[in-house]
């Protein structure tokens, strides 16, 4: 996608791996305005006083609890963030949206209901809908009236979802298409009034359908039993002959790959937010247990191999919030470019956003569903025994944790999709990879490379190598789309590698803008704790970083060349080594001494 920018220069899309940002320019929590706190405070009330204490009914699915919270959002505003307010939303800008996002992660099954209604229910009628859809649905959508789900996958399409095989027949008198197959995983299922169906028109072209949950011959399957997420209602949709209007076409014909893969940009960017905020709500309840558990005669928040687990959680959390917000912003700025100085209406830029920071979207997937695994995972270790009871609120957040490496998209998908976006952006000019990986050699073969000038000041040994892991992810993806060209993308393992460099490097150079930034807010003295989980993560993410560009060079270089990319490689990801446990020590005593989750 071509942006042509007037006035402000806007980071696209992938374009963090050849240039640099300002502290300045980023967003961070610490910038919520008083508005974005009024609705943080709202959302946070609503979700510990009507969702958590009916957590264990929402699992058992009790009949109509869901549906009737889910209107409760939709008076508070909550369902209605995304949407204009002439179809009854309230039309806050993007970064208000995902705070409500944010505090929404710790409802559990309930956050996967909302996001599957706010997100792929939604959106595909707001992005796509024609104005006749617009008036007769989203009204109902923002208030919860009516509730959507979103039917793409198959028994024989997952991530290949243009494999589908339910077929939309037009009938002869050209008013209804009659729709046939089968759906599952449906989230929402079991109470969705409104559901968006993809079947291909004659069996050949793939098209999104607007079905009314009321249709005669659309039958759905029992509840799944499934291993987390329980009080997500999750069920099979058979489309045995279902006539659809014709005005409830969604979009253009042959098309819907557009609505699928534009919609699950912004549900990809949108679970990142949610997870983390899971991740936030699950190292609480770590800290507190690990303070109020004593074993040898002391709490074990005292020991040191339980501070390493809080102190790691928190870094996780504080780093993805970072790269959240972050990503946030790059999309609000280039929806009010596009909206001030090209004159695109709003719910448009929205989606050109979206599409923008497809990369960054699919790195956020990535991101936040393994910092919710790896928080909940620790969450069980540090309650020991208890935490495989289900007595403890551990267990729970252990299965529910599990699907977000699935939904949207498996985790490998997105890490696949990752390099394929960059090299099609590449390919395409809209960014110079090329020449940035060209200079990269240059500085290697100049004996230059990785020894740049490090200035005076606060995180400016990380900053620098952060500087030089972009080199490093360049050269290695440099080398190995010289080497393999048209069939890097069938060799998924170095894909993935590379991927794994440019999500290490976009999440560490995201937590140093933030902490900078709060460092010339505040001061050096009152951000100890927040300049140790930024060195901390850097010194990480660059051992990471030299791992996995080791093993992609492995798998396509030899010889002279495997040798010299290896040194090259070495040199690029050196970091001055600094004491981790005694900074995550810092870390963990702070959280202990709040009791939660502080920063």
């Amino acid at each position: 996608m071509e942006v042509l920018q007037k006035t402000k220069q806007v980071l696209k899309g992938g374009q963090f791996l050849v240039k640099e940002s300002a502290a300045h320019e980023v967003f961070t929590p610490e910038d919520f305005n008083e508005d974005q706190l009024m609705f943080a405070d709202m959302a946070r009330e609503f979700v510990e006083k009507r969702v958590l204490p009916n957590t264990a009914k929402i699992d058992k699915q009790v009949e109509g609890l869901v549906p009737q919270l889910l209107e409760e959002a939709g008076e508070l505003g909550i369902l209605g963030a995304a949407i204009p307010e002439e179809y009854g939303g309230i039309e806050a800008e993007l970064n208000t949206e995902v705070i409500l996002t944010d505090i929404l992660g710790v409802a559990n099954s309930f956050s996967v209901a909302v996001s599957a209604h706010t997100g792929i229910g939604t959106l595909p009628v707001l992005y796509f809908g024609t104005e006749a859809q617009k008036q007769k649905y989203l009204p109902g959508l923002a208030s919860g009236k009516i509730k959507a789900a979103y039917c793409l996958t198959e028994p024989g399409s997952g991530s290949d979802a243009l494999a589908a095989r339910t077929k939309a027949t037009l009938t002869e008198d050209g008013k209804h298409y009659i729709l046939e197959g089968q759906k599952m995983w449906i989230t929402n299922a079991g109470f969705a009034d409104l559901f968006t169906v993809f079947a291909k028109i004659d069996g050949k072209h793939f098209t999104g359908f607007l079905v009314e949950a009321g249709a005669e011959n659309l039958r759905l399957g029992a509840e799944e039993d499934k291993l987390g997420i329980k009080g997500s209602s999750t069920r099979q949709v058979f489309l045995e002959g279902v006539k659809v209007p014709v005005e409830n076409l969604l979009g253009e014909i042959g098309e819907g790959h557009k609505i699928a893969f534009n919609v699950l940009n912004i549900g990809r960017y949108k679970l990142s937010v949610a997870v983390n905020g899971g991740a936030k709500g699950v190292t609480n309840v770590a800290i507190k247990y690990a303070n109020e558990r004593s074993q040898f005669g002391t709490a074990i928040a005292n020991f040191g191999a339980i501070k390493h687990k809080l102190a790691e959680q928190a870094i996780k959390c504080f780093v993805t919030d970072a790269a959240n917000y972050r990503t946030s912003n790059l999309m609000q700025e280039m929806i009010e470019d596009l909206v001030t100085n090209q004159g695109v209406d709003k719910v448009q830029a929205k989606l050109l956003a979206a599409e923008e920071y497809a990369i960054e979207c699919a790195m956020l997937k990535v991101l936040g569903s393994e910092t919710l695994d790896y928080c909940a995972d620790e969450n069980v270790q540090i309650h020991g025994g208890n935490g495989f009871s289900e007595e403890y609120p551990a267990a729970k957040a252990y299965r529910d944790s599990r699907i977000n490496r699935i939904f949207e998209g498996t985790n490998e998908i997105n890490r696949l999709l990752v390099v394929g976006q960059l090299m099609k952006r590449a390919m395409s000019g809209s960014i110079d990879l090329w020449t940035a990986a060209m200079n990269v050699q240059k500085e290697l073969m100049s004996g230059t490379a990785g020894k740049g000038k490090i200035q005076e000041g606060v995180l400016e040994v990380e900053k620098e190598a952060i500087r030089n892991a972009k080199k490093a992810v360049l050269m290695t993806l440099g080398a190995a789309a010289q080497k393999l060209k048209s069939q890097l993308t069938d060799e998924q393992e170095i894909v993935m590698n590379i991927s794994d460099m440019m999500i290490d490097l976009f999440a560490a150079e995201s937590a140093l803008l933030r902490v900078e930034k709060m460092v010339d807010m505040r001061g050096t003295d009152t951000c100890a704790e927040q300049i140790a989980m930024a060195k901390v993560y850097t010194y990480d993410a660059m051992e990471n970083i030299r791992k996995n560009g080791k093993r992609a060079i492995c798998g396509f270089a030899e010889g002279n060349e495997l040798k010299m990319m290896l040194i090259g490689l070495k040199q690029l990801t050196k970091l001055m080594p600094f004491n981790t446990i005694a900074a995550r020590r810092v870390i963990a005593d702070k959280l202990i001494e709040a009791n939660e989750y502080c920063f």
